[in-house]
């Protein structure tokens, strides 16, 4: 197998290497105000020797760009897909199925991104990476991060979940708390690795964050035995998004399936500037972010030319919920499943049923569940309060 990067503006090839993180002809062209120009992805030529059924986890290790042997040995991915025999009945899809990435070692889908982050700093001996985040890719890089073995600087708002910062503490991180918002913590850690070197593991930033995350997909394709019909996913800076297009892509280049999915961008109100361009022709200046739903709450999306490019390549959609249906739908989720996510991951579920008309009642349908709802339980609390449920 061979692998490479290539801008998703220009087109242009680069070598995979340490401190190649944007594409140096179409970076300079970015705006502060915008999404991040020059964005890489990770084009892989051949095809893996191992069966995607069979030898499901050998497959997907093939298909990234760091050898097995350096990733840390912490379990990330192959989380459950769900068949929520109750939620099928009660919205008559008989096909719906859950990907649970609740269940990786830190308790979110990030951990599949600082997984490969992790093995490739190990592999060119790289010991530093620092992060900004909203919380969970902060808690998701400290606990992989302790797992390598890597000291792990961490910006984040001061205003994130405490359960986050409690993880990130845990595992031994370096925290820095921003008195603002997610958007400043990612300039301030730019600003830190230019200063101070290391490796920064920001999303769309790192090309390896958009690769890592395309395993879910390589997932379920393996776990579903074909590629969905429609799958719905909670974006923000629209690197998930772009991270299983980019697996559900690979599946297709390499011949094992004959269809992409149409993928669903489901957004709250408050935080919606990638629905917004794909509905209105593009980026204006950026909304002050107002939602409960804070893994998701980002002013700039900084994946957001690629994702919404994905999205009217691939007939995608932007779905944008409240956070009223946000929190029905977290409650709906917990008490027909057993599983409790927190509200990022419950507007997956807020999607589907906003659009669920549109969706034929055969097809095969994903909710990506990015995130455990232990993490942020303030919005959850909140909401039984107003429904007059006891609260000890």
């Amino acid at each position: 197998m061979k692998f490479s990067y290539r801008c998703t503006d220009c087109g242009l090839s680069l070598e995979i290497k340490p401190n190649v993180q944007l594409c140096p002809a179409c970076s300079s062209s970015g705006q502060p105000d915008k999404p991040l120009k020059g964005v890489l992805e990770t084009v892989c030529e051949g095809t893996p020797d191992a069966s995607p059924f069979d030898e499901t986890v050998d497959f997907i290790h093939q298909l990234l760009p760091v050898e097995k042997k350096y990733f840390p040995s912490i379990p990330v991915g192959m989380t459950p897909l769900w068949e929520p025999e109750n939620l099928r009945k009660r919205l008559n899809l008989k096909n719906l199925f859950i990907k649970d990435d609740t269940l990786n070692p830190t308790g979110s889908l990030k951990d599949r991104a600082s997984f490969l982050v992790a093995a490739f700093a190990r592999k060119y001996k790289i010991t530093d990476i620092v992060v900004a985040s909203t919380g969970n890719a902060a808690s998701s890089m400290a606990g992989i991060g302790a797992a390598a073995g890597l000291n792990v600087k961490i910006f984040i708002p001061s205003s994130a979940p405490k359960a986050k910062m409690v993880q990130a503490l845990q595992y031994g991180a370096d925290v820095t708390l921003v008195d603002g918002t997610y958007d400043l913590a990612f300039e301030k850690s730019i600003e830190y690795t230019n200063k101070y070197g290391g490796m920064n593991r920001n999303t769309a930033y790192n090309p390896l964050t958009l690769e890592g995350k395309k395993t879910a997909a390589l997932e379920v394709f393996a776990q579903m035995r074909r590629v969905p019909d429609h799958v719905f996913v909670p974006v923000g800076d629209g690197v998930i998004l772009g991270g299983l297009y980019r697996g559900f892509i690979d599946l297709f280049e390499k011949g094992y399936t004959d269809k992409i999915p149409v993928i669903h961008s489901v957004q709250a109100e408050g935080s919606s500037a990638i629905n917004r361009a794909l509905a209105g022709g593009g980026f204006t200046a950026p909304v002050k972010s107002d939602t409960i739903a804070d893994s998701i709450s980002v002013d700039i999306p900084r994946n957001g030319y690629y994702a919404v490019n994905m999205l009217k390549k691939y007939s995608g959609t932007g779905v944008t919920v409240t956070d009223k249906e946000i929190l029905e739908a977290q409650k709906t989720l917990a008490s027909s499943t057993g599983l409790f996510a927190e509200p990022s991951s419950a507007s997956a579920l807020a999607g589907l049923l906003k659009i669920r008309d549109s969706i034929d009642d055969n097809a095969y349908t994903a909710l990506i569940v990015t995130g455990n709802g232990l993490k942020d339980i303030d919005g959850a609390m909140r909401a039984l309060k107003m429904e007059g449920e006891k609260l000890a």
